[in-house]
């Protein structure tokens, strides 16, 4: 079934909600949140499966198997198609479109979910900036500037728990509140 409702990586309307004190004190003190250096937007293309995220409204009727599927477009832009399984066993999907805000090696980008005459409006573009991402293009992090939300991408639905736990240090030391974090399920 496909929906016009946001399933993933949609942080609308940040601006208007407050960054909270992280649970760890790490956020207040972090400073401006980093991104990688640049992003090969090529090779990230395809499938990324959800590992886990920070919760938020707009997932709430997603019970796991969440994907992103991520297609380069002749303009530069990438098309988005987000997937999840809901309690009923059907499927949400939503599509999205992607910009590069900077150059072409830019890490951050904005999604919008909304239709395409409201693209003029600010508002209707939320902030997708990869702040983690290994040079193999397997495992990435995504987040935005007042770090509210956060995503864990995985080429596949397991990660190796060491390379997940280096993960969740370097994301700990941004000034994510790590105690937020919680699991996708990506397995019956």
């Amino acid at each position: 079934m496909k929906t016009t409702l946001p399933a993933l990586l949609l942080p609308l309307l940040l601006a208007s909600a407050p960054l909270a004190q992280a649970a760890d004190g790490a956020a207040g003190a972090a400073g401006p949140l980093s991104t990688i250096p640049s992003l090969d937007v090529k090779r990230y293309m395809g499938t990324w499966y959800e590992v886990a995220k920070f919760p938020n409204d707009f997932q709430k009727k997603c019970v796991g198997f969440t994907t992103a599927t991520y297609s380069l477009r002749e303009d530069g832009r990438v098309d988005v198609l987000n997937r999840c399984r809901r309690a009923d066993g059907s499927t949400d999907a939503a599509d999205a479109i992607a910009r590069q805000v900077g150059g072409a090696t830019s890490p951050r980008l904005e999604v919008r979910f909304a239709p395409a005459i409201l693209s003029w409006l600010p508002m209707v573009w939320g902030d997708y900036w990869v702040i983690d991402l290994d040079p193999e293009y397997q495992l990435a992090a995504v987040s935005e500037p007042k770090r509210e939300y956060l995503w864990i991408l995985s080429r596949t639905p397991k990660v190796d728990p060491a390379v997940y736990d280096a993960l969740l240090g370097r994301l700990r030391a941004k000034g994510l509140d790590m105690n937020r974090l919680v699991p996708t399920r990506q397995a019956e």
